[in-house]
């Protein structure tokens, strides 16, 4: 006995719902890639604005309703009239600009020291065993430990600060720029050398682009090592600078002062940031990169 089995009418109209009820309303499926299309209409700089700002809200909140004591922290009220009295009769400004010109000098004789001797030990085998050993062993050391020793071979002038200050930027720029140097492909040294170009050739056009990225990333380190180093430094006797505020609101108990201060240490160290990005963007635009989704 044979069982044929006929194919379905594809002709036939479809059933028709039941009298007194309506079919579900369909909601159309939104894609992902639309809902954060939405998200990025809005403007960035908003975006990353709503977190501060929710906490300057929480804060003051919790100061008006008594949760937070003045004398454990000033409201964000009392801290902006404090800076705008610091700002009016000139004494934030003279701070700064002192601090600012300890943190440049610093800078550049730490990331010259850094960058020579990474150059020296990241170009040549003999310079990576003559200096490489050393710098590490001493960048072990806690270079804040540093400061009696610096007392005494430099004083208590202007001297120790900035010795600080570089002793911090050197040893970053040394292990990044370093890692760069020796993180260049051999490939792209092959190709150069069968292009015929000499050895500063190939240094000059090759190893040293190729070593920027991580030089650009050792600066942005360096910076923030800086900003670190100078609150330690202007803690050694200083009659001057935003640390020397500090400790003068410390002994009478002005927490309001003392966030201000803190404040300028974040604004200054967020601006220099924001120049290290730009350069990265002007100096390493061969360099395609991941942005984020």
């Amino acid at each position: 006995m044979t069982i044929s089995h006929a194919p379905p009418d594809l002709s036939a109209a479809p059933e028709k719902a039941p009298a007194g009820r309506t079919p579900p309303d369909l909601e159309p499926i939104v894609p992902a890639s639309v809902r954060r299309s939405r998200l990025r209409s809005v403007p960035r700089w908003l975006r990353r604005t709503v977190g501060p700002l929710l906490l300057l809200a929480l804060w003051q909140v919790f100061s008006a309703t008594g949760v937070l004591h003045p004398d454990v922290l000033a409201s964000p009220g009392t801290i902006a009239r404090a800076g705008a009295d610091l700002i009016a009769d000139g004494t934030l400004p003279a701070a700064m600009g002192v601090s600012l010109q300890r943190v440049a000098v610093g800078l550049v004789l730490g990331g010259v020291v850094g960058t020579a001797l990474a150059l020296v030990s990241g170009l040549s085998r003999l310079g990576e065993d003559l200096v490489d050993a050393t710098v590490q062993m001493l960048r072990t050391v806690p270079w804040v430990g540093l400061i009696p020793l610096f007392i005494i071979w430099l004083g208590i002038g202007e001297a120790p600060k900035v010795a600080l200050i570089a002793l911090g930027v050197a040893f970053h720029l040394y292990l990044n720029v370093y890692a760069g140097i020796r993180g260049v492909d051999a490939q792209l040294i092959e190709a150069g050398e069968s292009l015929g170009l000499s050895r500063w050739g190939l240094v000059r056009h090759v190893v040293l682009p190729g070593a920027l990225p991580g030089a650009m990333t050792g600066l942005r380190y360096s910076l923030a090592t800086a900003w670190l180093a100078l609150v330690f430094g202007e803690s050694i006797n200083a009659d001057a600078g935003i640390g020397f505020l500090m400790n003068q609101a410390r002994e009478f108990f002005r927490t309001d002062v003392i966030v201000v201060c803190l404040v300028v240490y974040a604004f200054l160290g967020l601006t220099a940031d924001v120049i290290v990005r730009t350069l990265e963007r002007l100096l390493l635009q061969w360099r395609p990169t991941f942005t984020g989704q």
